[in-house]
């Protein structure tokens, strides 16, 4: 697929996946949908790529749906456009790498929905976060935001349809660190670099394991974690890591008793 809408760079194991659509906001026609779930599931088969990272860029992310296009629906034929949505939401919540959000902008309503279906988000100082479809007389997506910032403020968020900045978003635990305007991409950059050293598998697993225990009793969830981890322990891949480990310690001893 040609993609006219997502710039796509993989480098170091780390894809960079970034909306263009800059003179609508990078507003989520039908065609930037379709465009993000192929760019999702094409990422999630590639095995040169350990972690990617979703992006607008650092002036805004998305601002959301594409009214004009919402406008021409009828509530008898909307199920094709709203397939759309959450195909591209899909894709990327059960894409098998994690995915970290770097937010430069506004990603308001459906580009707030979309930032919901990543790992991991991280904002700059002019970030803005909008879930705005109780303003367009549309219900919103309520699951995963609650597993995210807990039932009661994902009530506020979706009932009051505010706009909240990122110090707010990071409060609450929408987002878990905000860097400078400017400095977003740099530093996600380098976060997305050093997870992508990690063991493939292990990181799939990982993600993977979050999303499977939310739905899981206590015990069964202990089990699950019990059952992984004695999948890794004692590895091939393991052994050597924790020799790099005690290697680089050993040295930045040494290097400190100089």
């Amino acid at each position: 697929m040609n993609f006219e809408y997502l710039k796509l760079e993989v480098s170091e194991r780390v894809a960079t996946v970034t909306l263009h659509r800059p003179d609508k906001g990078n507003a989520l026609a039908p065609h930037v949908l379709q465009e993000v779930t192929a760019m999702f599931n094409q990422l999630g088969e590639r095995d040169d790529v350990n972690v990617i990272v979703f992006t607008g860029g650092e002036k805004y992310f998305s601002a959301g749906f594409d009214l004009n296009e919402i406008r021409k629906l009828e509530k008898v034929s909307n199920e094709a456009y709203t397939a759309l949505f959450h195909k591209a939401y899909r894709a990327i919540l059960f894409c098998e790498q994690p995915v970290i959000c770097a937010v430069g902008g506004p990603a308001i309503a459906g580009g707030f929905d979309l930032t919901m279906m990543c790992d991991i988000r991280y904002a700059s100082t002019r970030a803005k976060f909008g879930q705005r479809e109780v303003v367009l007389s549309l219900t919103p997506i309520m699951d995963p935001l609650w597993r995210i910032i807990g039932m009661g403020r994902a009530k506020e968020v979706a009932l009051t349809g505010r706009i909240y900045d990122a110090t707010e978003a990071e409060r609450m635990g929408y987002v878990s660190k905000v860097f400078p305007e400017g400095e977003l991409l740099s530093s996600v950059g380098q976060i997305a670099r050093d997870m992508a050293k990690f063991d493939r598998t292990c990181l799939i697993e990982t993600k993977r394991l979050s999303n499977q225990v939310l739905n899981q009793d206590l015990d069964t969830s202990m089990r699950t974690q019990e059952w992984l981890f004695r999948s890794y322990i004692g590895s091939e891949d393991n052994h050597q890591r924790i020799d790099a480990l005690q290697a680089q310690l050993a040295a930045a001893r040494a290097a400190k008793g100089n």
